[in-house]
């Protein structure tokens, strides 16, 4: 946090017990071992804030109307089953209108039910209280946040306001909507364990006493972020809550991009973690799963978010084919959207946490990663890499979405939404395509296989004429469906979008000898003639037939075997057996992350987002911009090409892979700061740290190919300088000779 915000415009310092002392003479400081102070941090007043933004908008022309309920809103059926917004109904009259936004907080579900949808909050009793006079709080004293006590500590004339994020938050069913500025009694007998901890670091808040409460509603998310933006199947409708007690906080920012959001239909910002399309829809209605995930968060608001932590609540909501095999193999999951997804395999079986089990095997484990150092099985993930590059790794993609796009309009939807010409390829053809917004910025990075009637897809619908098979990143698979949809929708397209996640198994065999071991289980020719790189068919494996996809991740010759979910354990226990004189192994997301950062893959959302565009991510070869199709994004594109690019992503290599990287490490050029670190990874094979991020001139013109091939170039990584060479083509196998199966001319893999 000092590393960034130092570098970033924001004056802060670490700081020790004595200086503490100096700036809060309250604190105890014999339990205290650094701190890190904000000089120019404050404090706001919510109800001035809202009157203030209140009277603006009433200047610029905005009707404000108090205590006026909201009794209906009216919609107009659209394509794809979706609607559109038209009118809102209230006690005094209606109001006819394309936009209404969902900003009622803790009510927020009481008016998506007007609609007949849905969001994943819970609402918690939340409070605060005030202490009695105090003497030490003559000056300026800094509002001070105690991390480990999970409370803060907000100085107000000569006493003190204490509140924070308790363990056991009491939840509210339904609040009445006739409770919106209701206060409920204080639960001491609740809150004495919290104070008596805030007290330790504070002691003069015992002789002090409690003055007066504030005790009242706030509403939490299960990954507790805000739910904002349009609604994907209600257009019109935006969502504007669920701020985990960070409304005020966040407001500014939010508010801005709320208004982008309506006026000109996306936000100028990346904001996926807060868009509502990130949520998977039929999870996020399991009420029992957001209580305990969100009172989870609720309770670990202070808490040190460690890079590969996992939730130990309500796990196991939605399990691959796989999952008990895995398991039993030492598999230890993440979860993303509800899918537990192969993360690492350990030597023993870790099973699952599941509700009141007694079993601690997944909690200890998971206390490896609760480092920013390296983690102590360091070395079990680099041998899943290097098995993978020396022999071969087998994955388990299943979380990944899986679309079916078809439909009388099903090409012109192509045209228009991939960035790629995919309509150019014959059947046949797998394409790595991007989604554009219409600033260019990257929506989504998927792959594209172009399919004809006929056999089609194993569990998917037939069709006629062409259809289009998208694969997309599981965490990100609803918001991807959602572009789609939302676009046809305003398009008038006819088409047709099958959602085929949860029929379809996905294995990954990768490595030099992936080809051998399919070849012991399949008749069909992999060879590359009848299957070349970046091409799909329909093949029987170990007597099943499935979609097989030449293409790979991890920069390997590979396949993925798209799999009807009954047949998924039967080819995986042929593939296992077949790989097992050849070194095949199991390996997860963890290894497959580092393979693929090292290889020079994008990660979207991580190097690559919704306000990056193809120019500035180096992914140029995936526009059509040599053709005359125009595509979303298109005018954008070609004025930011005309213009130059102001800024790029680059690649950065650090030798001394004792110093991990993980993101926001600041990137300067000759002493000055011209970026942040997107992405790292320990890329094994080439026995450094690699580490993505986007590089801007100080003086804002074109980033040239001199600016990057000279300079000093270094990353800040907490509060230490590192020198770091910027590589100006992928160090990994830049001929991409090993997709292609050629390993003859390979350096030796450690």
């Amino acid at each position: 946090m000092a590393t960034f915000g130092r570098n970033f415009g924001l004056e802060c310092y670490m700081v020790g017990p004595s200086e503490v002392k100096k700036m809060n003479p309250l604190l105890d400081t014999t339990q205290i071992a650094n701190a890190l102070y904000n000089p120019n941090g404050g404090s706001m007043e919510p109800a001035g804030v809202c009157e203030a933004l209140t009277r603006a908008a009433v200047r610029a022309g905005a009707k404000v109307v108090e205590d006026c309920r909201v009794t209906a809103i009216s919609t107009q059926e659209t394509l794809l089953g979706g609607r559109r917004v038209t009118e809102v109904h209230t006690q005094r009259g209606n109001i006819n209108t394309s936009a209404v936004i969902n900003a009622t907080g803790a009510w927020a579900n009481d008016i998506c039910g007007l609609v007949g949808v849905h969001v994943p909050q819970q609402v918690f009793k939340h409070w605060y209280v005030g202490t009695g006079s105090m003497a030490g709080l003559e000056g300026v004293v800094p509002v001070t946040r105690n991390y480990s006590a999970s409370c803060y500590y907000k100085p107000q004339g000569d006493s003190l306001v204490i509140g924070g994020f308790e363990t056991n938050p009491i939840p509210i069913d339904k609040p009445s909507p006739d409770f919106h500025f209701g206060m409920y009694e204080p639960d001491w007998e609740h809150f004495s364990g919290f104070l008596e901890k805030a007290a330790k670091v504070v002691p003069a808040i015992e002789s002090a006493g409690i003055k007066s409460t504030v005790h009242g509603l706030e509403s939490f998310t299960p990954d507790n972020k805000p739910i904002l933006g349009e609604d994907a199947n209600v257009q019109g409708f935006y969502h504007c809550t669920g701020f985990s007690s960070h409304g005020m906080q966040m407001s500014g920012g939010c508010g801005q991009q709320m208004a982008h959001w309506v006026v000109e239909g996306r936000p100028t910002i990346d904001m996926f973690t807060y868009d509502v399309r990130r949520l998977n829809p039929g999870l996020t209605r399991d009420q029992g799963w957001v209580l305990n995930r969100s009172g989870d968060k609720y309770s670990k608001n202070y808490s040190i978010a460690f890079p590969h932590d996992e939730s130990l609540f309500c796990r196991g909501k939605r399990l691959s084919p796989l999952h008990q095999e895995l398991e039993a193999g030492g598999c230890v999951f993440q979860e993303r959207q509800g899918m537990e997804r192969p993360g690492w395999f350990h030597s023993h079986p870790v099973p699952l946490p599941l509700q009141d089990s007694v079993d601690t095997r997944y909690e200890e484990v998971l206390k490896l990663d609760y480092t920013f150092d390296l983690p102590a099985h360091f070395e079990t993930l680099r041998q899943e890499c290097l098995s993978c590059r020396k022999h071969a790794a087998v994955f388990d993609l299943t979380s990944f979405g899986k679309f079916l796009m078809t439909g009388r309009d099903a090409e012109a939807a192509a045209d228009w939404l991939f960035s790629a010409d995919v309509t150019a390829k014959a059947p046949g053809a797998t394409v790595y395509t991007c989604m554009l917004n219409s600033r260019a910025g990257v929506e989504a990075d998927l792959t594209v296989s172009v399919c004809e009637a006929g056999e089609g897809l194993p569990n998917a619908p037939q069709f006629e004429g062409r259809g289009f098979y998208l694969t997309t990143g599981g965490p990100t698979a609803e918001y991807c469906r959602a572009h789609v949809v939302c676009e046809a929708r305003r398009r008038g397209w006819q088409v047709h979008v099958a959602d085929l996640s949860e029929e379809l198994a996905i294995l990954s065999v990768q490595g030099p000898n992936s080809r051998a071991i399919l070849r012991k289980l399949t008749s069909d020719s992999l060879d590359d003639a009848s299957f070349p790189l970046y091409s799909h068919r329909v093949i029987t494996v170990a007597s099943h037939r499935l979609h097989a996809i030449r293409l790979s991740f991890v920069g390997e010759l590979g396949w993925e075997l798209h799999i009807p979910r009954a047949s998924a354990v039967e080819v995986y226990r042929a593939v296992k057996e077949a790989g097992r004189d050849v070194g095949l192994v199991d390996a997860g997301f963890r290894a497959m992350e580092s393979l693929s950062c090292e290889k020079g893959y994008r990660h979207w959302h991580a190097d690559l987002r919704l306000d990056d565009t193809p120019l500035e991510a180096g992914l140029a070869f995936t526009c059509k911009l040599k053709t005359d199709t125009d595509f979303l994004g298109r005018k954008a594109l070609e004025e930011q090409k005309a213009k130059g690019v102001r800024r790029r992503l680059v690649t950065l290599t650090l030798q001394d892979h004792q110093h991990p990287l993980w993101g926001q490490e600041v990137i300067k050029r000759d002493g000055h700061v011209v970026g942040y670190v997107r992405c790292a990874q320990h890329a094994f094979t080439l026995g450094q740290v690699i580490a993505y991020g986007y590089v801007q001139q100080p003086d804002g013109g074109p980033v040239t190919r001199d600016f990057l091939s000279t300079g000093d170039w270094q990353v800040e990584a907490r509060l230490k300088h590192l020198p770091v060479t910027l590589n100006l083509t992928h160090p990994f196998d830049p001929q991409n000779l090993r997709l292609k199966g050629i390993y003859s001319d390979q350096a030796t893999v450690p």
